[in-house]
């Protein structure tokens, strides 16, 4: 695993919703309220990019990075958007 997330093509949505709750719970970030609160996006939004059942616009990639403090393709693998490069 690399940044806590599996080398394989893509994640599927119950590692992306754990992803985010790990992430969430490293960083003292409370719930998808105060992800919201942090990054503008609606908590719907939020929870459904990471079940997977809606992809974020690049709009929302940056401050979703900023308060999660990832690269923008951990993000993205995070959110099964993109697949996992091997290394």
């Amino acid at each position: 695993m690399v940044g806590g997330l599996k080398k394989s093509s893509r994640i599927s949505a119950d590692e992306s919703a754990a992803w985010l709750r790990t992430r969430m719970e490293e960083l003292g970030i409370s719930g998808l309220e105060e992800l919201h609160q942090k990054t503008g996006i609606d908590r719907g939004s939020l929870s459904r990019y990471f079940r997977q059942e809606r992809t974020p616009g690049v709009d929302v990639i940056a401050p979703l990075c900023e308060a999660l403090d990832v690269s923008p393709e951990t993000l993205l693998v995070a959110l099964g958007a993109i697949g996992r490069r091997g290394r």
